[in-house]
């Protein structure tokens, strides 16, 4: 049960109403703030039609950030999204093996997001060969929208945590196709890394 009431349309000004064009639960509790989901939306928006980043390699990060933190509601919402964006199964399946430390069969360019995306929530950067491995693909500007993305995620976790945001029933399939692990697999290692390696193998994995 959300800590914040859901509101819809009617309970908002003439002026915020448009706010609420997408009715999903998030955004139905931070229009309790108006104001604050206006804002938050403008970043959301860029990022999802705006940014130039590879929109699979933006929704792998996304997941990866969703799953290592065990959050159903990103989790959930992003493999739908996800699927509009060019991610099959497969790479869904991929990330949960990518976590964990096994074999996941995703290319080197996915594996260095993936291990970006866990460094950043893990340990709060990332880890310098992760960064010159991405710069060579991707290009800074694209690196730095990148990780932009990862950070934002990182904080609409934390906003769906605290509120307690419900999953809508009609995202509760893709959480029985996908399980989430019961507890979040994050956890700091001794050199600073998060799980998994840039490399591309798959092995260097320290988060289970």
């Amino acid at each position: 049960m959300a800590l914040v009431p859901y509101l819809s349309e009617s309970d908002l000004s003439e002026a915020d109403r448009p706010l609420l064009a997408r009715p999903i639960n998030l955004f139905r509790a931070l229009a309790n703030s108006p104001d604050g989901l206006r804002h938050f939306s403008v970043l959301g928006q860029w990022i999802r039609h705006g940014c130039e980043l590879d929109p699979r390699l933006r929704e792998l990060a996304i997941l990866q950030v969703g799953h290592l933190t065990a959050s159903p509601y990103e989790f959930s919402h992003h493999v739908k999204i996800g699927y509009d964006f060019g991610v099959s199964d497969d790479d869904i399946t991929a990330v949960l093996a990518s976590t964990a430390g096994r074999e996941h069969g995703l290319g080197s360019v996915e594996t260095a997001v993936l291990t970006a995306a866990r460094q950043i929530t893990t340990d709060g950067r990332m880890a310098d060969d992760t960064w010159a491995t991405l710069e060579e693909h991707l290009g800074r500007p694209r690196l730095v929208d990148l990780v932009i993305i990862i950070s934002f995620y990182n904080a609409v976790i934390r906003i769906l945590g605290t509120l307690q945001i419900d999953v809508e029933p009609d995202y509760e399939r893709y959480l029985e196709a996908f399980p989430l692990p019961d507890q979040p697999p994050v956890r700091s290692s001794a050199d600073g890394r998060a799980a998994g390696d840039a490399s591309g193998n798959g092995h260097r994995e320290s988060a289970g």
